[in-house]
């Protein structure tokens, strides 16, 4: 039950970076006893604002209060004392070390020796009481990344925390480790503990949450109760104008087969077999949706259909043409665009400039003779596409670290769209984004298909897959289960073929 009594309240916090005003005279409380959600779009301000409750930034003016107590938070120690804990999107865990080490690591528990299986004991007690499964004594490199994500709440658990921050945590969680975290915030509430859950994911956010409070541009737009809301009404405050959840796929006369791929295999780095015996092909004009949970080989399928990785046997052919195990300059040439899902890992360039990542895939037509870059065209073309792609970034010469996740897409679009591809191969290309950025993405990939291009799109979203592709396959352990029309798809069948409980006839 909620009690009224204010856990945490920030008034008029303002944060200036270079060029942008993150947050902009915030007032922001959360009660004691409730979820509450921190929504908006990428770049919107909300990790900021949390990131100073943290004690990671200094704000620029404002003050905080902690239950009543004006405080004064100079780093994650002192957020720490004061009760507050905070799980980051990427977590900070040494994967060689067990779970119990991992949680006591840096520790000083009132200047206490503390032994690891006292540690343990008490661990045991944290997950029992929440209902976590977790082993003490299992290293950390061999954990899920649910159960890496439940280690983090449980180190900030056992440092005493009463406020726990979470910044967009489903982000690379299944839907079942969803339904368990959730379940896991909800008990914590209900002791009295204050949860503060960052996403832009309105449908967890309507399920979550007790109250809302919406941010846009490093502005409040309004708090509300999730009763008096509805996800409409949400998307319209996030982004300042009405969003088209369910986009219409232009009718297109489906051309020849451009990718055309044969008894694929493939290993994962760990040598295991990732893709097994994979035939599948996709034509001009054509959305082929590969639906699937992660982790069962799509990822491996797209990079050795783009030549980043070996593919073990099997035959890849693009426009007729036997690409197997090509260079991936070699594919880049002959017009295949890939957005891979690790836009900042293996996407971009992210310590490069936006220009600098922009003409990256066309360098040699940047350059002039003796091989220097021709300094003026490189402007003209990535002031182009900045516009185009409605990039927000101060100039071309802008760090691309320093853009949102949103940003960090659209740049990655720009580059691979820029070239026209003949095949797109479109990895997760709106995970981690808000609506109103997963609208604009899915929007150009539409606009790709009416063009002709032939589109290869590996999402989880199954929502995305069926309202964009013309045909879907689905992926487990390796294997396609099934391809069929999505006019004829069925919800249920496709749930029974996605845990390798249905196979459809070839």
């Amino acid at each position: 039950m909620i009690n009224e009594e204010l856990a945490v309240k920030m008034v008029g916090i303002t944060k200036r970076f270079p060029g942008v005003i993150a947050n902009n005279n915030i007032n922001f409380e959360v009660k004691r006893g409730e979820i509450h959600s921190l929504l908006g779009e990428n770049g919107a301000g909300k990790t900021t604002l949390m990131n100073i409750l943290y004690g990671l930034y200094a704000m620029d003016k404002g003050e905080i209060y902690i239950y009543g107590e004006k405080v004064d938070i100079g780093s994650p120690k002192d957020a720490i004392k004061l009760g507050i804990g905070m799980i980051h999107q990427h977590f900070t865990l040494v994967p060689p070390f067990t779970v119990t080490e991992n949680i006591i690591l840096g520790y000083e528990g009132n200047n206490l020796i503390l032994k690891t299986d006292e540690a343990e004991k008490r661990i045991m007690e944290l997950a029992e009481k929440y209902g976590f499964e977790v082993d003490p004594r299992k290293k950390v490199m061999y954990l899920s990344v649910g159960e890496q994500q439940r280690v983090e709440i449980l180190k900030a658990l056992y440092r005493g925390a009463k406020i726990l921050i979470l910044d967009e945590p489903t982000s690379v969680l299944t839907p079942p480790e969803t339904k368990q975290l959730f379940n896991i915030l909800r008990r914590m509430a209900d002791e009295g503990k204050s949860v503060i859950f960052i996403s832009h994911k309105l449908d967890e956010v309507m399920e979550i949450s007790d109250r809302i409070t919406v941010l846009r541009k490093g502005k409040v737009v309004s708090t509300v109760s999730k009763d008096e809301t509805s996800k409409r009404e949400l998307a319209k405050m996030m982004v300042g104008r009405e969003v088209i959840f369910l986009l219409s796929r232009p009718e297109v006369e489906v051309g020849e087969i451009v990718l055309d791929v044969q008894g694929l295999f493939v290993l994962d780095d760990r040598g295991l077999t990732a893709v097994k015996n994979v035939y599948l092909n996709v034509r001009r004009g054509e959305i082929l949706g590969i639906a699937g949970v992660a982790g069962n080989g799509q990822k491996e399928l797209a990079e050795a259909i783009v030549g980043v990785r070996k593919a073990l046997k099997g035959k890849i052919f693009v426009e007729g043409k036997n690409v197997t195990n090509r260079p991936p300059y070699e594919l880049m040439s002959m017009g295949i665009g890939y957005i891979t899902e690790d836009r900042v890992g293996k996407g971009l360039i992210i310590d490069l400039t936006v220009k600098e990542n922009l003409i990256s895939k066309v360098y040699s037509a940047m350059t002039r003779k003796l091989f220097f870059l021709d300094k003026d065209l490189a402007e003209r073309y990535s002031k182009w596409l900045i516009k185009e792609f409605d990039i927000v970034a101060p100039s071309p010469e802008t760090p691309a670290k320093t853009l949102s996740g949103g940003n960090l897409q659209k740049l990655l679009l720009a580059r691979e769209l820029a070239i026209e591809p003949t095949l797109l191969v479109a990895s997760q290309p709106t995970r981690g984004l808000d609506v109103g950025a997963t609208e604009y993405i899915r929007e150009r990939l539409l606009e790709q298909k009416k063009r002709g291009t032939a589109i290869l799109l590996i999402s989880e979203d199954l929502e995305e897959i069926l309202g964009l592709s013309d045909r879907v396959a689905v992926m487990y352990e390796g294997e396609i289960m099934g391809v069929l029309p999505v006019k004829d798809a069925n919800i249920e069948d496709i749930g029974l073929m996605m845990a390798g409980a249905k196979r459809l006839n070839r």
